[in-house]
């Protein structure tokens, strides 16, 4: 008999350093009376192929902390150390661009590193065969579904290179079936590509579903307040009794930060 999956993830990172690292990161916005605390002295790690979900309140940050890991922001004061990791980020809108094929989107992402035509398209179908598109290349974004443009935008991720997956709510506006296949495909390349995955989410039960970990974050200013160690096996299931059980005490736990800053 395998041995459990949760065991595996454990073993994973036990002893290895961190590929995203926070220590004390605060970010302010605007200047004087303005200003606004939007993170305040977060300290977190991610270890190599964990899958770290981020939850809270809206307006407390999860967001905001994808932005600075990926580079897009800087912090006001703290450190981000990546250890020189490649990031890729997933958004809650594929953001693909319409006037390209599927294939062409995938390729863009080659074409920022130099990667010569005829082995774009090749790599590029076999991140498409990856997410299970194999077949859609010629299409554009207008024709698919939006479960499968999603897909689309994590194979221009995967094509990126990166060992570092950060995924902003990116299933969010799906309905219920196609997310909980997503969630399936997720882990499947999660697991198969060894991946450290930040992933932030407003839904208690996908955080059980697809964590190691779930980490709650305060209400603005966004502190980190407790972490939830997943210690269910795979493969998961939403509607499980113990993925409800765990997302249950997550949950009452978030409700007492929200009311606790009278939101």
């Amino acid at each position: 008999m395998t041995a459990p999956l949760r065991e595996r993830a454990d073993s994973r990172i036990e002893g290895e350093e961190p590929t995203v690292r926070l220590d004390g990161v605060s970010k302010i916005y605007g200047q004087g009376k303005n200003s606004l605390l939007a993170l305040d002295n977060v300290s977190l790690s991610v270890h190599p192929g964990e899958f770290v979900c981020l939850l809270g309140a809206s307006g407390c940050g999860k967001s905001t902390l994808l932005s600075l890991v990926a580079g897009l922001d800087a912090p006001t004061a703290g450190r981000i150390d990546t250890e020189g990791h490649k990031i890729a980020m997933m958004f809650q809108e594929p953001a693909l661009f319409p006037w390209l094929t599927v294939s062409a989107n995938v390729e863009m992402a080659l074409r920022v590193q130099g990667v010569a035509k005829r082995e774009r398209q090749a790599k590029a179908a076999e991140f498409l065969e990856i997410v299970h598109l194999d077949g859609f290349g010629a299409k554009r974004p207008h024709e698919l579904s939006g479960g499968m443009r999603q897909r689309v935008s994590l194979a221009r991720a995967l094509a990126q290179d990166a060992n570092v997956l950060l995924m902003d709510e990116p299933f969010g506006a799906l309905d219920a079936m196609t997310r909980d296949l997503l969630h399936d495909e997720l882990e499947r390349i999660w697991r198969e590509r060894n991946l450290s995955v930040l992933f932030v989410t407003h839904n208690v039960r996908e955080a059980v579903r697809l964590g190691d970990r779930v980490v709650l974050l305060s209400s603005r200013p966004g502190q980190v307040v407790e972490h939830f160690p997943v210690e269910l096996d795979r493969p998961r299931r939403t509607d499980s009794t113990a993925v409800a059980e765990l997302a249950t005490t997550i949950t009452n736990r978030l409700r007492q930060e929200v009311l606790r800053h009278g939101r």
